[in-house]
């Protein structure tokens, strides 16, 4: 008898056991309100909201989450093995932003090289030319990319975009039917009375009347700092965006010493030279000076080898130039000097901006060491780009500097918009 009630009690112990197991499980696998994607190449998971608690999991980017509850601009989330965590919004993507970043790896995957970089040390690749933005790859030291394009974005604080799916509308309540009154309809009231003749100068604050009578002018708008950004591909066809004043073209230095204070934007060789033991190349390079222009280039410049001389020499120069990427190297028609022959050439391209502010794109015949003009033919349409205007990069407002030019302004807006998939 003893016996039975001991097996009883075991069993009875056990089943209940099993019960408070279950209903724990059943209470901490909570329903997930949204899915995301983690950002940055390593995207750590931790206990509880401050940077102080422990780390509990680490995902790599791109990796699906499932969001579980919010708290401000934080995320408790569940990773695939079933751990749970908090992270900051700003480290996850929604699926359109994968999608995005998927299709600029597309894009950047048939854009053509126009040089490559360097750099000495760790450099952080964005998945959007803003360094608030994830960080999804990172260029080591010494590493080289291929430099694809080049942008300028305002450096503000943007706002993190929600993940989560956007609230269903409720339907509209149907009005009820409104009963017919017993009584006859008020009579129409009377229109307004318009506003007063005088209304501007009622509008005035004794603060514009004092500032009238001191004589002193309006300030300034403050002018918004603004960032470089260079579009980058990496050897493993990973492309991102990284901040060009950490990127060090990699065109020789014997060349790159030449470049007079300017930044070289693009560089292409243009064929090799045999010196003794030594192999040297043609260079063709595009620079630009220090500032925010709405253009990628203001001068070309090709370099030869002089082989009597043992140095580079400038075979040709054009200055004071709105230039426009890409560079294309291509084989040109040159037309001989009579008119009696044509024929193709190894030679380049560069689109640039007439006074006329139309586009095209001069090409030029490359003959060993003399760079000839062949003649002109339209830019291809630009592709649709990053655009650094009054509204949306990506969902977010941006307030450019109010003391710009609405002619640079306007240009800025034309030269970037493809990128961000609006």
């Amino acid at each position: 008898m003893r016996l039975r009630l001991v097996s009883l009690a075991i069993l009875g112990w056990g089943l209940l056991s099993c019960g408070l197991l279950s209903c724990e499980a059943r209470r901490q696998r909570v329903g997930a309100i949204g899915e995301a994607y983690a950002g940055p190449a390593v995207l750590k998971i931790r206990r509880d909201i401050p940077l102080e608690s422990p780390v509990v999991a680490a995902v790599k980017h791109g990796e699906r989450l499932e969001l579980l509850q919010k708290r401000r601009r934080f995320f408790r989330v569940r990773v695939a093995s079933g751990i749970e965590g908090w992270t900051d919004e700003r480290q996850l993507m929604a699926k359109e932003d994968m999608d995005k970043l998927q299709g600029l790896a597309a894009k950047a995957a048939r854009m053509p090289q126009q040089g490559q970089a360097t750099t000495f040390g760790q450099l952080n690749v964005h998945t959007e030319p803003y360094r608030q933005s994830p960080s999804f790859l990172q260029i080591k030291e010494n590493e080289k990319v291929d430099v694809l394009e080049h942008v300028t974005t305002p450096r503000i604080d943007l706002p993190p975009k929600s993940v989560l799916p956007p609230t269903p509308k409720k339907p509209k309540a149907q009005k009820k039917a409104v009963k017919t009154p017993r009584y006859p309809p008020l009579a129409p009231l009377p229109p307004p009375p318009g506003p007063p003749t005088n209304v501007a100068e009622l509008s005035k604050t004794d603060l514009e009347d004092e500032a009238a009578d001191d004589g002193a002018e309006p300030k300034e708008a403050k002018p918004v700092s603004m960032d470089n950004w260079s579009l980058v591909r990496t050897k493993d066809g990973e492309s991102g965006w990284a901040l060009t004043s950490r990127l060090v073209m990699a065109i020789p230095d014997e060349v790159a010493q030449y470049a007079e204070g300017h930044r070289i934007v693009s560089y292409f060789s243009l064929g090799e030279v045999q010196d003794s033991d030594q192999v040297k190349h043609d260079w063709l390079w595009t620079t630009i000076t220090d500032g925010i222009h709405p253009y990628d280039f203001e001068s070309f410049r090709v370099f030869i080898w002089n082989q009597r001389r043992h140095r580079y020499e400038t075979a040709y120069i054009q200055r004071n130039l709105h230039g426009y990427a890409p560079v294309l190297l291509e084989q040109v028609e040159l037309t001989s000097s009579k008119g009696a022959s044509t024929a193709k050439y190894p030679g380049f391209s560069v689109c640039v901006e007439d006074s006329q502010g139309q586009r095209t794109r001069r090409e030029y015949a490359f003959l060993t060491n003399i760079v000839k003009y062949a003649g002109d033919r339209p830019c291809e349409a630009s592709p649709e780009g990053l655009t650094v205007a009054q509204h949306g990069v990506s969902g977010h407002e941006i307030s450019l500097n109010q003391t710009a030019s609405a002619s640079l302004t306007a240009r800025i807006r034309e030269r970037l918009r493809h990128w961000l998939g609006h």
